[in-house]
């Protein structure tokens, strides 16, 4: 008998009144929601509300204050250029704004700037201590080499970069020969009257590029010292490694030390315990694994003793955290992605044990959370529905307290989520989302949508994309199937680390089996199946189109590997490829992987018009990727086509190339699977 979680009733079986469907135009009318913080009592909120503008091609993020008991919002503020980072000061909320901290009262009525330092500032943090002072806490950029004008002075028009060394770019950006460095100031009579960079003479930064925040350093309660994550490396060296460590720094006599030393992965997001004793970070084991288990550290100050809870409590081959809180002196709220959804567990130490209890329900994502009085104050989405902030009791029981999209999605019909269990060819059990469009009648026959996921290790949840958006999709009148294929996290560790250097291997055999189990249905039209992904998901495009064996009638592929061996020598992060792929393809230990899981190998297979999709700035998968791709199909006479971005990286970003992402998108599976 098929496997199956059937999802129908919770989401209706039918528009029932609901007589639009999704569009790209309307997702961007969507406020996207975002928390903050909860005040110091638990018993008010800060977030944001960021709106697009279509015909401006910009937006705008403003903040609100909500009581949580009673539901009021007051409006913060209503600034050009977006605030964020906000928290709770001195009787009212800080935030960031154009490059300073600004406070504002909790009525929303009076403003001021906090900091006015030269240059700018980011990701600013005001803490008032119990003795009434107050220290800010930011990052800055600092010059730390020397620029191509310096080179030649007397050549002021030449337009050159010479480089001795890589990561001369990352991620959308060049390097601009300087460092983002942490900073401490004192705030005293309304003013910041000098400030401290704890990281003076080196050329590292903190956070680490090109992703890390505010979350990368903290203050102790007692103002005493900071803890900041850095990568102590530079060009080649940080290219291959992923060994960030944390730093204490003793503010009283500016000595710095290492508290991860030895811990060779990935260390970040330190947070010092109430009373200061202790610091707790995520740590991942492995130098060069950027997807390896995130356990959480807890270091005793005084005793020095450090405890690895997801090893010393037998959960290490089970879960991963994503994120974690203090919850008490023993005591945290972590957040675990676990069986296709991102849910809120309790973490309780017993004796020297650890228990893990979880506390959310159902098929939702549940992301940032915050400690409030009497349970969590959370982020939650699905694939239905858009980010709402909900309060998230002991007992599980969620009410929903922010509605900023209510009135356009009570117009709208939902789709309707099947949570399928399908048998993979080695025999394994793989959840797989199926979404139906939302006025669905089984007797019909619908083309049909293999998704393949990005990452390569990025959970297949309940998310909620503004681009790979399943409800949109599925209101163009298209089934999807979204497996959770090997290589995902939420699945143990031994699932999550079985496609690192079997690209091709068994994550195809994994999509394919995905694909042919719902195309057994009748519902599904077997004659117009097609395939679409991103990133690794692209790569998984261009191989399946490959492979495929007839299978698929349309493909569409955004920022995918093409050639893999170009691709090693053009991509940044090498640590990524050096460990999913086994290392440089002129090593002969790694010819399995370049020989039998490179796309351009069976490019003599294609035989499936495809459209290809490219970021100019995407220096993570380089646009010659997809130029390759591209030639290679019109050359074989395969009908084809290259969407190019020159401005984009490897996401689509601006409301305007969105729309015309989405455009060419269901333009193209329209063409080959509806006609």
């Amino acid at each position: 008998m098929k496997k199956y979680i059937s999802l129908f009733l919770l989401a209706g079986f039918g528009l029932m009144g609901q007589n639009e469907v999704m569009t790209p135009k309307k997702l961007w009318e969507l406020g996207r929601v975002s928390l903050d913080a909860v005040s110091p009592d638990g018993k008010s909120m800060v977030y944001g509300v960021s709106r697009y503008d279509l015909e401006a091609n910009s937006g705008n993020r403003d903040l609100y204050l909500m009581d949580i008991k009673s539901g009021k919002i007051t409006q913060l503020t209503d600034l050009a250029g977006g605030e964020y980072g906000a928290h709770f000061f001195n009787n009212g909320v800080a935030f960031n704004h154009r490059g300073q901290l600004h406070w504002v009262d909790l009525n929303g009525q009076s403003q001021k700037p906090l900091t006015n330092i030269e240059g700018g500032i980011s990701g600013a943090k005001a803490y008032k201590l119990a003795d009434g002072s107050v220290k800010i806490l930011f990052s800055k950029s600092f010059k730390t080499a020397e620029t191509p004008a310096e080179m030649y002075p007397d050549l002021p028009k030449a337009e050159f970069r010479v480089m001795d060394d890589l990561m001369y770019r990352h991620w959308d950006s060049w390097d601009d020969y300087e460092s983002m460095q942490v900073c401490i100031s004192d705030y005293e009579n309304e003013a910041v009257s000098s400030f401290k960079n704890l990281m003076d003479g080196s050329s590292f930064d903190s956070p680490v590029p090109p992703f890390g925040g505010s979350e990368s350093y903290v203050l102790s309660p007692d103002g005493k010292y900071v803890v900041y994550e850095s990568k102590y490396l530079n060009g080649k060296d940080f290219a291959e490694q992923t060994n960030s460590d944390l730093y204490l720094v003793d503010l009283s006599t500016g000595q710095t030390s290492n508290i991860s030393d030895g811990m060779m992965g990935y260390d970040k997001n330190p947070q010092f315990s109430a009373d200061g004793s202790k610091i707790a970070w995520l740590s991942m084991a492995t130098n060069g694994y950027e997807s390896d288990v995130n356990d959480l550290i807890i270091l005793d100050l005084k005793s020095k003793e450090k405890t690895h809870v997801l090893k010393s409590s037998g959960n290490y081959d089970t879960y991963t955290l994503n994120s974690f809180a203090w919850n008490g002196s023993n005591e945290f709220v972590v957040g675990i992605p676990t069986m296709g959804s991102n849910q809120i567990f309790e973490l309780e130490q017993k004796g020297k044990s650890w228990k893990f209890e979880k506390i959310s329900q159902g098929d939702h994502n549940y992301n940032h959370f915050e400690i409030a009085k009497g349970g969590l104050v959370v982020d939650r989405q699905d694939m239905n529905n858009a980010t709402e902030i909900y309060f998230l009791k002991d007992n599980g029981k969620a009410t929903q307290l922010t509605h900023i999209n209510d009135e356009l999605y009570s117009k709208i019909g939902k789709s309707k989520i099947e949570k399928r269990m399908v048998k993979t060819s080695d025999g394994k059990d793989m959840l797989t989302w199926v979404i139906y469009p939302p006025d669905f009648d089984p007797n019909k026959k619908y083309p049909t949508l293999l998704y393949c996921q990005g990452g390569p290790q990025s959970q297949v949840s309940q998310f909620y994309s503004f681009r790979w958006n399943f409800q949109l999709m599925a209101a163009q009148g298209y089934i999807v199937v979204a497996p959770n294929r090997r290589g995902l996290p939420g699945f143990g560790r031994e699932w999550n680390e079985k496609i690192s250097k079997d690209w091709g291997g068994q994550p195809m055999r994994d999509y394919l089996a995905a694909i042919d189990d719902v195309a057994k249905e009748p519902f599904v039209d077997n004659d117009n199946l097609g395939c679409i992904g991103a990133s690794y998901g692209g790569y998984s495009v261009y191989m399946l189109a490959g492979i495929h064996e007839g299978r698929f009638k349309s493909f569409i592929s955004h920022c995918g590997l093409f050639d893999l061996e170009s691709w090693y020598l053009s991509t940044e992060e090498m640590f990524f490829a050096n460990y999913d792929l086994g290392g440089p393809y002129w090593d002969e230990a790694n010819a399995e992987t370049y020989s039998s899981f490179d796309p351009k190998d069976y490019v003599q297979n294609w035989d499936s018009p495809i459209l290809v999709i490219h970021g100019g700035m995407d220096f993570r998968v380089p646009i010659n990727q997809g130029m390759e791709a591209f030639q290679a199909a019109k050359l074989r006479g395969v009908p084809s086509r290259f969407l190019y971005f020159p401005n984009e990286g490897h996401w689509i970003l601006s409301p305007q190339n969105g729309l015309v992402w989405h455009d060419q998108f269901f333009g193209w599976l329209d063409q080959w699977l509806k006609q």
